[in-house]
C-alpha cells in the first residue's frame, strides 16, 4: 500500500511555472508507475503524464507536451511535475495516482492510489 500527499500548487499567472511534489509513504514506491491527472471544475479527470517504475521511460498527454515534465526520485519515493508555459486551460486540481502497469497508463480507472490533489489556478 502507498500514500500519496500533493503539493506545490497556486495561483500563477499565465506563461509562469509551477513544480508539483507529490510525496509518497510505503516501501514499495519504486515498483509503482506514477501518474499525474487533472480534474477542471465540470470536467471529467483527464491523464497529463506517466513515468515508468526506473524513470526511463515518460508518456505526456499532447496538451501538455513540451512544455511540462515529469520524473521521479525512488529514493526520497517522490513524483515531480514541472510545468512551464502555464495557461489558463490548464486550471484544475492536479492528482498523483500509482499503480503496478505500466499498461493503460492513461486511464484514471487503472490507478489504484491517489493524492488528494493540488490546486493550480492560472490567470490570464
Amino acid at each position: 500500500q502507498v500514500q500519496l500527499v500533493e503539493s506545490g500548487g497556486g495561483l500563477v499567472q499565465a506563461g509562469g511555472s509551477l513544480r508539483l511534489s507529490c510525496a509518497a509513504s510505503g516501501r514499495t514506491f519504486s515498483n509503482y508507475v506514477m501518474g499525474w491527472f487533472r480534474q477542471a471544475p465540470g470536467k471529467e479527470r483527464e491523464f497529463v503524464a506517466a513515468i515508468s517504475v526506473r524513470g526511463g521511460s515518460t508518456y505526456y498527454a499532447d496538451s501538455v507536451k513540451g512544455r511540462f515534465t515529469i520524473s521521479r526520485d525512488n529514493a526520497k519515493k517522490a513524483v515531480y511535475l514541472q510545468m512551464n508555459g502555464l495557461k489558463p486551460e490548464d486550471t484544475a486540481v492536479y492528482y498523483c495516482a500509482g499503480r503496478w502497469s505500466i499498461s493503460d497508463y492513461y486511464r484514471p480507472g487503472a490507478y489504484d492510489y491517489w493524492g488528494q490533489g493540488t490546486q493550480v489556478t492560472v490567470s490570464s
